[in-house]
């Protein structure tokens, strides 16, 4: 558990307004990572490994895209128990993304709403931070066997961008995050970005997937590195749009899907204050909604195929419930934030036990270690 308990801080930032609350944290995290300080909020890692896409996690718990876009965080966040983090959303160009505000809470919901708009610092300034972080030396000695939190990056297209230049904007992305990646999150079903899920339609999908495929192929070449591309899609597709999107991934051999990004709906907040602000709804009200789109997808894609489930988890017993559903791993955020750290260890303690309950034995070796000691990681 960490030494500080989360309720007591929570309170003090849902007096602020939400983005100075979600700013302020991060710049405490950056400062104190790798320091004595982070024993306020260190916590064991839960051993439970699994082999996906070729990379082996040391729990089935990650962090989401979205809290660290900038990759600042790393260290900070690996020791709070996560089997992998991904960092992101990041774009080709600087952006201030949307006017402010632009994120809400719903306390009564356990949710978030947020239009944020890939707000980043451009994707040479995330590539810095990323091999100036503690985690990227530790990356160096997994060659020499050290177990490990795998750290994923997350990919998407600057605002200004046309959609008819999207594809560039992916692929120059890609190839700059590529050596310093376990896996590529390919984010085309933010709402904040106009027009960005039109990406998940046929036509313009099977584009973007077979140049970021080929992409790859000549990276792989280049670095003597295979590094997993999982596409990133929306919770509101009905049943046939799923399908096609199964169908895409399979064609052109992408290695993971993460399903869901944040909803457009508001069926389950209605009435509450800031429930008809625009953007994109995450936490407790996507839920089901996520649930349902994994098990289409489990049932397209076949028993092998890498589904990491995301949306809603605000308990062990709701990762769980992602799993059941047919993902092999989750991601917080939300949960996240309304719960604090101890949800990690919560979400994979609570895995492990249900895996083990239904018979199923991770595989051999991988398992992670803890977290080091405060000031190394």
């Amino acid at each position: 558990m960490p030494f500080l308990p989360y309720g007591l801080i929570r309170s003090a930032l849902f007096c602020m307004d939400a983005e100075a609350a979600h700013e302020k944290t991060l710049a405490a995290l950056e400062r104190t990572q790798n320091t004595f300080w982070q024993l306020l909020w260190r916590q064991p890692r839960v051993q439970d490994p699994v082999t996906l896409a070729g990379l082996t996690l040391p729990n089935r718990v990650g962090l989401a895209a979205g809290l660290d876009k900038n990759a600042r965080c790393i260290d900070a966040l690996a020791g709070m128990g996560f089997g992998f983090v991904e960092a992101g959303t990041v774009t080709p160009l600087a952006q201030p993304g949307n006017p402010r505000p632009r994120l809400f809470r719903l306390p009564a919901a356990q949710a978030l709403i947020n239009r944020m708009g890939f707000n980043n610092e451009g994707v040479a300034a995330f590539v810095t931070h990323v091999c100036t972080s503690r985690f990227a030396e530790q990356r160096q000695s997994a060659a020499k066997g050290a177990p490990r939190m795998a750290l994923g990056l997350n990919i998407g297209k600057n605002a200004a961008t046309p959609m008819e230049r999207a594809q560039d904007d992916y692929l120059m992305c890609l190839a700059a995050v590529y050596p310093h990646a376990d896996y590529v999150a390919v984010n085309i079903s933010s709402p904040n970005t106009r027009n960005l899920r039109d990406l998940q339609a046929d036509e313009a999908l099977a584009a973007l997937l077979a140049a970021l495929k080929a992409r790859q192929r000549e990276l792989a070449d280049a670095h003597g590195l295979h590094v997993p591309l999982f596409l990133k899609i929306a919770p509101d597709l009905d049943e046939a749009q799923v399908q096609s999107i199964a169908a895409a991934l399979l064609e052109h051999g992408m290695d993971g899907v993460i399903a869901t990004n944040t909803t457009l709906s508001r069926e389950a907040v209605q009435g509450l204050p800031h429930a008809q602000e625009a953007g994109g709804l995450s936490g407790a009200p996507v839920r089901e909604a996520s649930c349902r789109v994994i098990r289409q997808l489990r049932a397209a894609l076949g028993a092998g195929f890498p589904i990491i489930g995301a949306g809603g988890i605000l308990s062990g017993e709701d990762a769980v419930a992602k799993i059941e559903a047919g993902a092999d791993a989750v991601q917080l955020y939300t949960g996240l934030i309304y719960k604090g750290p101890a949800l990690v260890a919560e979400a994979a303690q609570a895995i492990k036990a249900h895996l083990a309950s239904q018979g199923q034995v991770p595989p051999a070796g991988g398992a992670s270690a803890d977290p080091p000691a405060a000031g190394a990681q």
